[in-house]
């Protein structure tokens, strides 16, 4: 583990929220014998990490629980080994850089929402791609109008999963702006889409954990910005798929 002081906020933070999106079942029944080896392996992660970010006493709690996993207060053991990273990635996230902080939007937050996907769209300057297999309308209605007039807006669905609510949606865009305001409809063959995501200038990828037509409507839903090395690999991931995808009729 690379130590505290050359350790950036941007990287601590990339750190806690790989973390928590690779947290273990952390067997809130309890563990008979010893733990799994993925499990004992994050756990030890997750403490160096904690450790770095001079977390004295979370590490020490950390530490604690952990060593309760596999005993009667397993349930309770859990709860909190699952609750310390996220308050160290709350910590994190106030001294991370703003552009690359993400959003947790809880049950209903409509506001939000809008707030969050329209403060990454209006800072495109050339081209946005918004890739959901799930696409309808609101995608249009609600968020593309947040790019600015300057910037192309590029909308990847599956065609087998995307509403017949998006093509009159288009069309009414395209018969409004016209070419001021360019917007493009592809639809990828069935099933070669597996993430909701936002690509800003071909350079910067966020992930979305939810389809944007009903984003943090039924349960939380978060925007992560991908890192830069796994951001290139997706966006040329996505290029490629972009390229081969029909246009919608």
């Amino acid at each position: 583990m690379t130590s505290a002081d050359k350790l950036t906020p941007e990287a601590l933070y990339y750190r806690l929220r790989n973390l928590i999106a690779t947290m273990p079942d952390l067997g809130e029944q309890g563990y008979e014998g010893a733990l799994p080896s993925e499990t004992q392996v994050w756990l030890g992660r997750a403490h160096a990490v904690l450790n770095a970010a001079k977390m004295t006493v979370e590490a020490i709690q950390f530490e604690m629980q952990s060593s309760n996993l596999s005993g009667a207060s397993a349930f309770r053991a859990a709860q909190e080994i699952s609750s310390i990273p996220y308050r160290a990635l709350a910590w994190a996230e106030m001294r991370a850089p703003i552009e690359d902080q993400g959003a947790f939007i809880p049950v209903g937050n409509t506001l939000d929402t809008l707030a969050s996907i329209g403060r990454i769209l209006s800072g495109a300057t050339k081209d946005v791609l918004i890739i959901d297999p799930y696409l309808d309308e609101k995608v249009i209605t609600e968020f593309a109008v947040f790019a600015a007039g300057a910037a192309h807006v590029r909308l990847l669905a599956d065609e087998r999963s995307v509403k017949p609510t998006l093509a009159p949606a288009h069309r009414a865009w395209t018969k409004q702006y016209g070419t001021g305001r360019p917007l493009v409809v592809r639809l990828a063959a069935p099933g070669s889409l597996h993430d909701r995501a936002i690509i800003v200038d071909r350079s910067t990828a966020w992930s979305l954990t939810q389809s944007l037509k009903d984003f943090a409507a039924r349960s939380p839903a978060t925007i992560t910005r991908i890192d830069a090395e796994t951001a290139g690999l997706k966006i040329a991931a996505y290029e490629a798929i972009w390229a081969t995808s029909s246009p919608q009729v």
